[in-house]
């Protein structure tokens, strides 16, 4: 999927999540923070072209292990046990990451290193990703709405 489907997708579960959390701007940072680190393992992605990351792309392949669960399920703990505050945000934003790469063709490898992959017939870039972004779009302004008019 594309930067911006993952951001509204994240988006999405930030506005469900949002009034049971007590940090919200921490929690709202760390969730969309999460959802772009995936796409650190490829050049090709916004943050993955990032010349400083370029030298971690050659141990990792993308949609390998840090498009696995095993791999947010290890970070989630670190974060649970030093960092509780960054734990659920985190885990959130990666989590709906993999979730939405899960419906794309290349898929993904659910528990790395096993080679198990989940996918589905979603073309990144094409017509159904786009469909999938437009509904997220007005169900996020609804979630939205809904949010702030319970403030009043």
């Amino acid at each position: 999927m594309l930067l911006k489907t993952h951001l509204v997708v994240t988006l999405c579960g930030i506005l469900i999540f949002l009034s049971a959390v007590e940090h919200k701007i921490t929690f709202v940072i760390v969730a969309l923070v999460a959802t772009i680190i995936p796409d650190i393992d490829t050049s090709s992605s916004r943050i993955g072209s990032k010349l400083i990351l370029r030298p971690f792309q050659l141990f990792v392949k993308h949609r390998g292990l840090v498009h696995s669960f095993t791999f947010l399920f290890l970070v989630t703990l670190f974060f649970v046990l030093f960092i509780p505050v960054l734990a659920f945000g985190f885990f959130l934003g990666y989590v709906l990451h993999l979730f939405a790469d899960s419906f794309t063709q290349e898929g993904i490898q659910v528990f790395y290193p096993f080679r198990k992959r989940t996918s589905w017939r979603v073309r990144t870039g094409g017509k159904t990703e786009v469909s999938i972004f437009i509904i997220f779009i007005l169900i996020d302004l609804f979630l939205f709405v809904l949010n702030f008019s319970s403030f009043f």
